[in-house]
């Protein structure tokens, strides 16, 4: 097997899980060891390593899953699970690529908007493609859809 740049996100999150293992952090311990069981799962079906792309879209996956838990436990007053979920967040958005600023996002946008002359809403899935695209996934989806349908109004 080669071994890749790729390879080396895993062994940081391995190496800061036995940290925290160390250190006595349960809370960040347990979630780099789902963190790095759906990594190990993803290079299993794979049967090689995985990607970058591959990597972030895990972690992406993961802190998805762990906002909504947050807002779900927040939802139904259980904010004892909700602090859980949140301080769980705050350790997986560590591995998360580096994210462009609202400013970024839309200046983006704008220009994407202006190189395919879209006028309207029915253009967004165009648009939205092309942003994400162009970002190599450096784009928060939710602020990205906002920003381009006040733009498209």
């Amino acid at each position: 097997k080669k071994q890749s740049i790729e390879m080396l996100y895993t062994e940081i999150v391995k190496k800061d899980m036995y940290a925290a293992m160390k250190s006595g952090d349960k809370i960040k311990t347990n979630i780099l060891r789902t963190l790095l069981s759906s990594l190990k799962k993803k290079e299993i079906e794979k049967k090689e390593n995985i990607s970058k792309d591959e990597y972030f879209a895990v972690v992406k996956r993961i802190v998805k899953q762990l906002k909504e838990s947050a807002n779900a436990y927040q939802e139904a007053g259980r904010f004892d699970l909700a602090e859980k979920e949140t301080l769980e967040l705050d350790v997986v958005k560590k591995y998360l690529p580096e994210i462009l600023s609202e400013t970024e996002i839309h200046d983006l946008a704008k220009k994407v908007i202006n190189e395919i002359s879209a006028s309207d809403l029915s253009e967004m899935g165009k648009v939205m493609s092309l942003i994400m695209q162009r970002s190599n996934g450096k784009v928060d989806g939710g602020i990205a859809n906002r920003l381009v349908k006040d733009l498209l109004k």
